[in-house]
Parts: structure tokens; sequence; C-alpha cells
């Protein structure tokens, strides 16, 4: 889900080379990319191939059709004539370096986090078009950190895969974004600040029974259902200090966050049972459950001093047993597991030439 998070890494990403001398492998009478492991560095020891998908701009956020058959993903590359994020459509055995996929927002103002619906005729995604047809501005550092925008003319709509919205799930005045849908396919977890705070929600499907399921002061976004539908994961920055306090509640007042210091956590899907996962230092973000739903994978830039690099890890759900999956330079991050747990997409700067582009890759997982 980005929306936010990808916002503010993927700027960060812009600042920082990628040393890379890997070689993408075309087939030269099809011009079909490969699957190939010249892009997996030697200790990515779960990837057993790996494809690029997106071939410029930043791509992110990208999550598989509940048949496993398309994935929805948002970009904002300039060569497809785009400003800011929207939202695209494309099959999962599709790549994109020489044609532009299908797009389904409107192409009007900024969109974050689609994600299909059951019936993979349909997804929901978030998006500012009601307000302004423009992309709404981008906020400048403060003191020098890092800071995202929470739009409060974002509302979550649902659209066909003709980019016809056909409902509009909430309307209430400020920030309604980072829907995702449970796996079971009957609730949408989603994150507002309808209550003076940013807190989750969850909905039914046709955006009726909203109930609010966090409730201590913070950010909490980027929620996730357990594979079978009865836990959440998120990541959130939650102020402790005095200070703290103040400086989150004077950026929330003028539509801020400051991602700097985020932690994962673990809750029931009705937000019962909430405990902390990690306490890792940082940022600690975009996690996703691995299909077993006794793991979460995540990407953190807990090792790093200089917040470089981001790199995926995997931890088991009662916070033991944390293992580096990814070796970046720069960034990995957004890991989505298929449905059948066979395959990962995430975005990466990996084999972009010492560039700025953020890319989709699908790695075959081995567990």
């Amino acid at each position: 889900m980005k929306s936010l998070v990808s916002s503010l890494f993927f700027i960060l990403v812009l600042t920082i080379s990628c040393k890379s001398d890997k070689k993408e492998n075309t087939d030269a009478e099809t011009s079909v990319i490969k699957w190939t492991d010249t892009l997996i560095y030697p200790e990515e020891t779960h990837f057993k191939s790996l494809k690029q998908v997106t071939f410029g701009g930043d791509n992110a956020e990208a999550y598989w059709s509940f048949d496993d058959k398309q994935l929805v993903f948002q970009s904002n590359n300039t060569k497809w004539e785009l400003n800011c994020d929207q939202m695209f459509v494309m099959d999962a055995e599709d790549t994109f370096k020489d044609k532009i996929p299908q797009m389904v927002s409107t192409g009007k103002g900024r969109t974050t986090c689609a994600y299909f619906l059951p019936d993979n005729k349909h997804i929901i995604y978030a998006s500012t078009h009601l307000v302004d047809d423009n992309c709404p501005e981008v906020p400048e550092r403060r003191d020098g950190k890092y800071i995202w925008p929470i739009y409060e003319s974002y509302d979550i709509f649902v659209a066909d895969l003709d980019g016809n919205i056909t409902a509009q799930l909430t309307n209430e005045v400020g920030y309604d974004a980072e829907p995702t849908v449970s796996p079971q396919g009957d609730k949408i977890v989603f994150t507002s600040d309808r209550s003076g705070d940013l807190e989750l929600y969850t909905m039914n499907l046709d955006g009726t029974n909203v109930k609010q399921i966090t409730f201590e002061l913070g950010y909490d976004g980027g929620a996730f259902f357990s594979p079978d539908g009865t836990k959440l994961v998120f990541r959130s920055s939650r102020p402790n200090t005095e200070a703290e306090i103040k400086e989150y509640k004077n950026l929330l007042a003028e539509g801020l966050v400051q991602p700097t210091n985020m932690e994962l956590y673990i809750c029931n899907a009705d937000g019962s049972d909430l405990r902390q996962l990690t306490d890792l230092g940082n940022a600690n973000w975009s996690p996703f459950f691995h299909p077993s739903g006794e793991k979460i994978l995540f990407s953190s830039n807990h090792e790093s001093e200089r917040g470089f690099p981001f790199n995926l890890y995997m931890i088991d759900i009662d916070g033991s047993n944390l293992e580096r999956i990814t070796h970046s330079e720069t960034f990995d991050a957004f890991p989505v597991f298929s449905n059948d747990g066979k395959k990962l997409i995430f975005s990466s700067n990996r084999n972009n030439n010492g560039g700025r582009d953020t890319n989709l890759f699908i790695a075959e997982w081995l567990k």
C-alpha cells in the first residue's frame, strides 16, 4: 500500500545510485522477458528465479487477483504520460518494456493502493479526483526530514477493469485510503482519519458495517489480512514522548505524517489481541503474510546507518526468527505473495543501470 510510504521512499531512492552490471535476458524472436536468475543476488536463497516486469518510472504496490491470473499496480512512469500515480492492470505473465499496460483509474488526481475484489473483475482504490483533476501538491521536507501528505481528498472507489467507477465506498470528510481485501472475500480494511487520528477500520465489500479497530494515538496503516482472514498485520508510527506527541499532532493538523520510525503490529481481524511484532528501530513497513500464515515478510532499513538500504525480511508472527531475504544496495519493498504461495512480486531498484527507476519483479518462491 503505498501511498504514503512509497511516496517517501521513492523520493529517497532517487538520491541514491544502484550499482548493477546485471543484464536482462530476452528472447530475440519473441521479445518476451524470460525468467532468469541473473537478477538475484547470491544470498537470496528463497528465490528460484526472478523476472523483471516494468522498465521505467516508479512502479509499486502490485497485488494479485484472487485467481492469480492478473495484477493491479500503480505507476508514475512519465513515458506513459503520467504526472502522478495512476492504476494499471496486467496479466500475470506480461511485461512492459516497450508497451503500456491498461490504465484502470480515471487518469485524474492521484491514486493509491488498488486491490482486486473476489470476482476478479473489479478493483478498489483510493483517489483524489473528485476534488481536483490535477495531481495534488507534494510537500517539501521539514527541517531536512521527509514527510507524507495525508490528502483529505482521498476516497475509496470500486472500478471495473475497463476503468469505469461502479461505486464509491467512502464519503467521509478527510483521508480514506489504503484499502485491502480479506482472502476470504468478505471484508476490507483501510486507514481513515475520521476520528481525528489515523486509525484502521474494516467494512463490508459494499462499504457498509464500518468499524474502527485501532484506537491508540499515531499513524496505523498499510494493513493486510492473514491467509485465513483472522488476523491483520500493519505498520505504525506511534509517538511516545511529549515532544513526539506534539510533533505528530502538529503535522497531522496540516495533513502530514513523518515516517522516520515505524514498527509492525499484529492483531485479530476485529482489532483484539493487539501486540507489537517488531522492535527493530528505523522504518519497518510494507508487511505481508507468508502463505503459511505463520510468518510476515516486510521491508526495513533497521540495519542501515544512513537510511539505506531497504531490504526484505521475514519474521515469525510471535516476533522470533528474523531472517533477511533480499540483499539490495538501495531499495526492496512491497512484497506480496500470490494466493497459491508460489510467487512473490515486489518493487526494487535492482537492474536500473544506476538510475532512479523502481520496478516490479516477480520471483518464484522457495520455502
